[in-house]
This record gives structure tokens, sequence and C-alpha cells, in this order.
């Protein structure tokens, strides 16, 4: 495995590689790797001849009294888990390198990147479609892995791809979970005891809304106040959103008769750390 730092170098190597048809999946990540990052590795390898996997904290993807400063970053161990797992290239460009001096030029997605999250965090999705434009045009790759848990990130990715005319394939994989169902996250490290403890109740409140959806409930106020009372028997867990939307616009829907994304934003107590997961009610991605 071989670790890159330079835009410059890493699209020099992507430019070699392809020459005879190879294929490239890019795994894009902000370190602090876990199984969840890992099964998207997997799954890039499985359909691609060689697998990037980047390493970047990407500042304007942070608000400004957000964890930029404080995020995991573990770069050796991370450097193992990548090559542990088959990665042929660890990207790792600095943020000099990505956001030069004088630098003015950002992506926006309209009204995808104003609901669920950016609510909250009103800049946040402008810094991811950014920065994962940018990845894209130097790695060039055929393929770009996600998990489903950041259902919204996706969303607002595939329309990018789609209205810019991006040359990539997105694919979505399944969120990763602890053995009691909470969603795998970096984040996940800065949870306090007894809300790590709590934590699993956002799943078992989705599960629970998927359950009464499975057996004809179709009323998305009904389904959201399942997951609300759940939520609501830990005092350490305060929603930021619970909502069914539509998979494409991600509009508020209020009678579901097709696939949709039920979406839930929790803030905890002590330590202040927002977790976020979802289902698809319905279908699949």
């Amino acid at each position: 495995m071989e670790i890159i730092t330079s835009p410059a170098g890493m699209a020099a190597w992507s430019g070699t590689f392809r020459k005879n048809g190879a294929t490239i999946g890019l795994v894009p990540t902000m370190g602090a790797l876990h199984k969840g990052h890992l099964s998207l590795v997997a799954e890039a390898r499985r359909c691609t001849d060689a697998t990037v996997l980047s390493i970047f904290v990407n500042p304007t993807q942070f608000g400004p009294c957000e964890d930029y400063r404080r995020y995991p970053r573990m770069f050796e161990a991370d450097c193992e888990k990548a090559r542990v797992a088959g990665c042929s290239i660890v990207f790792a460009p600095t943020v000099s390198a990505m956001y030069p001096a004088g630098y003015k030029t950002f992506v926006e997605v309209e009204e995808l990147g104003g609901t669920l999250c950016g609510i909250t965090r009103p800049t946040h999705f402008r810094g991811v479609a950014t920065v994962v434009l940018k990845l894209i045009n130097i790695v060039r790759p055929d393929l770009a892995v996600f998990g489903q848990k950041d259902a919204q990130q996706v969303i607002v990715l595939k329309r990018m791809t789609v209205d810019l005319n991006v040359a990539v394939t997105i694919t979505v994989c399944p969120t990763v979970r602890e053995a009691d169902g909470l969603a795998m996250s970096s984040r996940n490290a800065y949870l306090t005891h007894p809300e790590r403890t709590a934590a699993p109740l956002i799943y078992k409140g989705l599960s629970a809304a998927a359950a009464r959806y499975d057996n004809g409930e179709r009323n998305a106020a009904e389904l959201v106040e399942t997951v609300k009372k759940i939520i609501a028997a830990n005092s350490l867990l305060t929603p930021e959103y619970v909502e069914i939307v539509d998979m494409v616009s991600l509009r508020p829907l209020a009678e579901l008769s097709n696939p949709a994304l039920m979406a839930v934003a929790c803030r905890t107590g002590g330590s202040k750390t927002r977790l976020i997961d979802n289902i698809i009610l319905g279908g699949s991605w």
C-alpha cells in the first residue's frame, strides 16, 4: 500500500493506473476508521481493480462551534487498518493542498443541503459537496462508496453528480452497527458511559417504527411519534429532528406510498455529541 499526500501525485498515480482500462474505487473518509469504513473498502475492492481511501478532516464541513479541532485523528492506526483491508492507496492531502491561499470556489446543492441536518449545520453540505467533488476530480474513480448512515449526504452527492455531469457511480452500503444497534461512527468515541448506554434507543425507535410500517401503518406522524416516545425514555437524548422524507427531494411526507427515508438526529446531554441514524421504509437503495 502506498501513501500519497499531494493532489498532483494522486492524479499522476490514477492516470497511470487507468491507462490500460483498470478501474478505481474511492472511499472518502475523515479517518478514525471503524468497521463501517472497512465495509466500504470491501465493496470498493469487490467492484474495482484498486481502492483509494482518502483521509482528510475537511474544515469546510464544520461549523464555527463544531468539533473540527478535536475530531479524532489517528493516522498511523488508520493506515494500518487500510493496509490490512486491502487498500491500494491512502490519499491524505493537507488542508493547504486542498484549499490553497485565495481559495474561493464552493459547491452548493440547493434545497437538499438546507433540510434535516442542514437546518442546524447550514454550511455543512456545501463543504461536503465541495470536498467530494475535489476528491473525485483528483482521484478520477469509477466508483465512490458511502454508507447509508450518512443518507442525506448520499442524496446530496447523487444530485450533485447528476447536475454537474460527474462521471462516477455513487454506491451506498448498509449501516454497520454495534451489537446493540448503535450505528458505528467516529464520534461515538465522545460518548460518556451513560450516553453510550442510552444511544441504542435511537435505533430501537427506528426499528419499532419499521415494525409498525410493516404491519400497515402509513401515517408519517404516527411513525414519527413511535420513535420519539422511545427516545424520550432517556433524558440524555434530545432529538434535533425525527422526520420521514422523500428519498430524492428530502421533502417531508404525510402519508407513505413509496419508499421513504426515516431520519433521526439527537444530541446527548453531557458530551453534546450529535448522533444520526436512519432507515428506509418500504424499500432500499
